[in-house]
Formats: C-alpha cells, sequence, structure tokens
C-alpha cells in the first residue's frame, strides 16, 4: 500500500512536468542565442565589421548618441579597444564622432550612427524579419503581448546578471 496520496501524485507529476517546460524554454533561449550570435557573425563579415562593432552599432543605433565612455561602460570593454572599434566604425561610414556642446569638457564627443547606412544593415536582416513576421502572425494579439513581455523581463533579467559580473 503507497503512503502517497493520491493528490500528492498528481501535484508531484505536475512540479516535475513544471520544471522539464522551464528547463526546454532556457535551452531554447541558449540556442536562439547561439542562432543569433551566427546570424549577427554572417551579417558582420558581410559589413566587414567584427561582432564586436556590430555589437557597439547597435547600440549607437538604438540609444545613442552616445559618449564613447558610455559605450565602453555598457558593452564591459577598456577605452582603448572601444577606440579601436569606434575607428573602424567611423571609417566604415557607419558612425561620426561630434563635440558634445553640452558638455563642460570642450574636448568631450559623443557618437551618432550614420541612418543613410540603415538600408544596407536592415536588407542583410530582411530574411530573419520576414520569417519572424510569419511568425507573429500566427499568434493572438494577447499571445504576442504575453511573449513580448516574457523576452523583456529575459532581457532585464540578463542586463541585471551582466551588471553584477561587471561589478556595477
Amino acid at each position: 500500500m503507497s503512503s502517497v496520496a493520491p493528490g500528492d501524485s498528481a501535484d508531484a507529476e505536475a512540479s516535475r512536468r513544471r520544471r522539464r517546460s522551464a528547463m526546454a524554454v532556457k535551452a531554447s533561449l541558449r540556442e536562439l542565442r547561439n542562432q543569433l550570435s551566427l546570424l549577427n557573425h554572417q551579417v558582420g563579415a558581410r559589413l566587414e565589421l567584427k561582432d564586436a562593432d556590430l555589437d557597439c552599432l547597435e547600440l549607437i543605433t538604438t540609444d545613442g548618441p552616445l559618449s564613447p565612455s558610455a559605450l565602453a561602460r555598457r558593452v564591459g570593454l577598456h577605452p582603448a579597444t572601444m577606440t579601436g572599434i569606434l575607428d573602424r566604425l567611423q571609417r566604415g561610414g557607419w558612425v561620426v564622432r561630434e563635440r558634445d556642446p553640452e558638455a563642460a569638457d570642450r574636448r568631450a564627443v559623443t557618437v551618432r550612427a550614420v541612418r543613410d547606412r540603415n538600408a544596407e544593415l536592415f536588407g542583410l536582416y530582411s530574411g530573419m524579419n520576414n520569417a519572424m513576421d510569419e511568425i507573429c502572425a500566427g499568434y493572438s494579439d494577447d499571445q504576442l503581448e504575453l511573449l513580448a513581455d516574457f523576452l523583456r523581463r529575459t532581457t532585464a533579467a540578463g542586463q541585471t546578471a551582466t551588471g553584477e559580473l561587471a561589478g556595477d
């Protein structure tokens, strides 16, 4: 005779199912990260940009203009390394450095993305963007809101974990 009550067995099974589902989500996020990294590497190779260059360009495009030191802090790179990245991006016509008229130090600059180059970048990502449009079309508005919330919260968790590792 079993000492486990029928409700306890169902609860244990539900708990195992939930753990398996959570593990599947985490595994899928790792696979997604790897695939997006490979996609970005291919895009960078087409544009003759290193992976770190492309990462910085994305931050400048979405969050800029930024000072070189703020960008270096965001990506966790040494300022000298950031100078090399910005030099490559500027030589390629992806960014411009401009004097910051509001800075106390007249030598201060900000880095701004050159918007005219966006079409080239977007073109390389068009296959993925089209595939994402098709995938999203299969979900209801409520499901898309749930997915967007999950991804925002996952991004925030990643930012927190990155900050902890960086000592922020």
